[in-house]
């Protein structure tokens, strides 16, 4: 078993990265027409693409199928091919043994789930992988109580499976501890490269991150609180069909504490007004298949504050994306608006705990 925990180093600009973002979509859709082939389609087979983040997502029809596929071509140097082969393996094993719809891979004519595509403009090779698609659509955002109390317990199911599986000889993925977000590893940068960051916004975000470091290490990595989690379970990547919950892009996947699923499931969404309410429905939907001590309730703020970090540091390494374009400023102004509310939460909890430890001393001292 292998943990993805590489640091991240300076490397110059590949040759990819060097093409502007229309000629990177052009040699991105020209990777997936070449993968068509690895699964016996011609390339006439109709591609589109459906979203492009870490990697390229495309939906690909077939003629006389009623069923379209999805195409991933992933994205070069995120993850090996053991870390792909174990996130299919918990997919499959997610479906198969805790009833989790999940959407399987689909092997090729060689029989390889994951197929390895060589450019001839660029040289690089990408992993691809093609999927059947599952039926569902997006949670609606106008009214989220009763899909996060669902969301919740689907969530517990994931962990309860995580912690019972066996995992492959050959498991590797990334960890989601304190570095890989926020220390030395941080796979998605540095939050300190956010997009209109000033200096009394990152002194205050500073304070945050020690606090952050502080609480993380007071909590601990037990076997009940840190495991193998999506790592990703924003409402983007959920899908709904009479009442059932169906989970997607496992890309993520990796090891980290378990409460950080709660997380995700908020990411971006952090200052609805409806926050408080939307947390209770998930941890009253968790509760109903899995377990939570007064002690990870306590922590669910710290969890919300590194994930919001960490997705602020996604957002300035990623600034090319639809997604973080979207996001801009306002973002890391509202990061540092709910960085100044968690440490202002953390200081009454503090001072609340002192006068408790005060008033038994004096009643049992």
């Amino acid at each position: 078993m292998r943990l993805n925990m590489t640091q991240p180093v300076s490397v110059p600009l590949t040759v990819f990265e060097q093409l502007t973002p229309q000629q990177q979509l052009e040699h991105l859709h020209s990777v997936a027409e070449r993968a068509l082939a690895c699964w016996g389609l011609r390339s006439g087979a109709g591609l589109t693409l459906l979203s492009l983040s870490e990697n390229a997502t495309f939906r690909v029809s077939r003629a006389g199928h009623s069923e379209p596929l999805i195409m991933r071509v992933h994205r070069t140097g995120y993850h090996s091919r053991e870390a792909i082969r174990t996130e299919l393996a918990w997919m499959a094993a997610l479906q198969q043994q805790a009833g989790v719809q999940t959407p399987q891979a689909l092997a090729g004519s060689n029989g390889d789930m994951i197929q390895s595509v060589k450019t001839l403009n660029l040289e690089e090779e990408r992993f691809v992988v093609m999927f059947h698609l599952i039926p569902g659509a997006a949670p609606d955002e106008a009214e989220l109580i009763a899909p996060f109390k669902r969301l919740g317990a689907v969530t517990a199911r994931m962990h309860n499976h995580a912690r019972g599986w066996t995992r492959p000889a050959y498991f590797e993925r990334l960890i989601w501890d304190y570095d890989g977000c926020l220390g030395q590893r941080k796979h998605w940068g540095d939050w300190r490269d956010g997009p209109g960051l000033d200096q009394a916004g990152k002194a205050l975000l500073e304070q945050v991150d020690e606090l952050l470091h502080t609480r993380l290490l007071r909590y601990g990595m037990g076997p009940q609180r840190f495991g193998l989690i999506h790592a990703d379970l924003r409402l983007a990547n959920l899908l709904e069909s009479d009442g059932d919950t169906r989970v997607i892009d496992f890309d993520d996947a990796g090891l980290g504490w378990f409460l950080y699923d709660l997380a995700g499931a908020v990411s971006f969404i952090e200052t609805r007004a409806d926050l408080p309410q939307l947390i209770d429905a998930w941890v009253a939907g968790y509760q109903t298949q899995g377990q939570l001590s007064a002690a990870d309730i306590a922590e669910i703020p710290t969890f919300i504050m590194l994930r919001r970090l960490t997705l602020l540091a996604w957002v300035a390494s990623h600034a090319n994306t639809e997604l973080a374009q979207s996001q801009g400023e306002a973002f890391t102004a509202g990061t540092v608006e709910l960085g100044r509310k968690y440490l202002q939460h953390m200081r009454v909890e503090t001072a609340e705990a002192i006068q408790c430890a005060m008033l038994t001393d004096t009643l049992y001292g």
